[in-house]
Parts: structure tokens; sequence; C-alpha cells
């Protein structure tokens, strides 16, 4: 039994072109093309497809994954450092959640609320010496009496934004957008916009823009928060187009 690529997109929740992508460089061959061109996968390329779906979450390249789904055991250590990252992530966010339920049910029955309880997961400190190492000591204690300055509901939010960034560029990236295209110019508008809020107002030039993209691929922590380094890679593009287009 075998089924059409549009009914493997369908049931895996990705898109025809996506697995068209992952075709083309080897990573998932369909099973047979029939006479009309159209691809097809058996059950053995469906169970090839759940493992490199679930290395995508994990944040793992495709010549990485390509690489782990072929037997080769090489990158055991890269796909435990994910692990040990999105547990980290994981515990992070449910504390983030904790305390936003907190303020929550504090605000609605009129208690006092607790800054070490509203606070706790939204470490903004955590890329510290990264700052002060490339921009200076001054430029960390300006942001970091910007990020203080803010209310509760505004941390939140910057916060959100980064996140929607991050899962736009992912989606866009999946489905196989080229990086300088208008969709994904559109994402990295909002990016530069993103930046100048944290920046309070003072957007980056071209060279500091093009700079960043280049430290989320170079970096691992940073190339982690989009999918690793080819999400990495494929924002850097973006940000470089972007730069090239409207800050020269």
């Amino acid at each position: 039994m075998d089924w059409s690529i549009q009914e493997i997109a369908r049931l895996s929740g990705t898109t025809s072109r996506t697995l068209r992508h992952y075709g083309d460089i080897g990573l998932l061959p369909p099973s047979r093309v029939g006479s009309n061109g159209y691809r097809y996968y058996d059950e053995r390329a469906l169970a090839r497809l759940q493992r490199i779906l679930l290395l995508r979450e994990l944040g793992l390249g495709l010549p990485a994954i390509a690489e782990v789904v072929d037997g080769q055991q090489a990158n055991t250590d890269a796909l435990a450092n994910h692990l040990r990252w999105l547990r980290q992530e994981k515990e992070r966010l449910d504390r983030q959640i904790s305390s936003v339920e907190i303020t929550i049910l504090k605000m609605e029955g009129g208690e006092q609320l607790m800054a070490e309880e509203m606070f706790d997961g939204f470490d903004h400190t955590q890329y510290r010496e990264e700052v002060e190492k490339r921009w200076g000591k001054e430029a960390y204690s300006e942001s970091d009496r910007w990020y203080r300055s803010l209310s509760a509901e505004q941390k939140i939010r910057f916060r959100q934004d980064q996140l929607d960034i991050r899962r736009d560029y992912a989606t866009a990236f999946e489905a196989g957008k080229p990086a300088d295209s208008d969709d994904v110019q559109a994402i990295t508008q909002r990016h530069f916009d993103w930046i100048g809020v944290g920046w309070q107002g003072k957007h980056p030039n071209a060279q500091q823009f093009v700079g960043l993209g280049e430290m989320y691929v170079a970096d691992d922590r940073f190339a982690a928060n989009y999918g690793g380094t080819d999400g990495a890679s494929f924002v850097r593009d973006a940000m470089k187009a972007y730069a090239e287009r409207n800050l020269q």
C-alpha cells in the first residue's frame, strides 16, 4: 500500500513542497513515481518521514538528519545536546506559564502581586556576557535598564513577538520559500522592528544587522532558536537580503 504526496502532506501536517524538497536532496525519495509524475510513498517511507519530522522538532539540520536516519551514529551527541536544550527550554516555558497563571489569578482575586512570582522564567540576562563582549558594557546596561522599566504585559508582549517571528521563519523555511521572497522579507521587517524595540528605537545599521545574522549561524545557542544551523542560515540569508535592499 502507498499514499500520494498530497495524502502524506495532509496526514503529517507538512506541505507537498517540503516533501518534494526532501526528495530532491535525497532525504526522502518517493517509493515510486507514477506515469503522471505524481510521487507515492509506502509504509517504509512513512516510517522514515516520521523520524525526519521528529529530528526536525529536535532542531537538527537536514544534513545531520540524513546521517542519523541512514544509520550513522556520529550525531548522537548532537541529538543529546539538543534534547538537553529542549528540556531546559520546556522547564523555562513551564515556569513562564505558571508565573502568568499566578498573575492572572491574583489580579482577578485582588491579591498583591509578587515580582519574584511574576517574572520567574523571564531571564533576560542570559546573554549578558555575549552582549558586553560584542557591544560593550554600556550597551548591555542600557538594554537592561530599558527591560526593567517595562510593565509585566510589555515584557510578555516583547517575548511573544520574538517567538512569533521565530515560528514564522520556521514555517517559511519548511515551505521552501526563498529567503529574499516578499513573504520572508515581510517577516524580516518585523524582525528588524523587533530588534529596534529592544535597542530602544535605535535600529541596527546594515553591518550590525548582517552581523547579527552571522552570529545566529556561528553560535549554537542562537542557532537552536531557529531550528539549528539550516534554519539559522535561512534567517541569516533573509537578514542579508533585507540589509542589501533597505539599509544601504
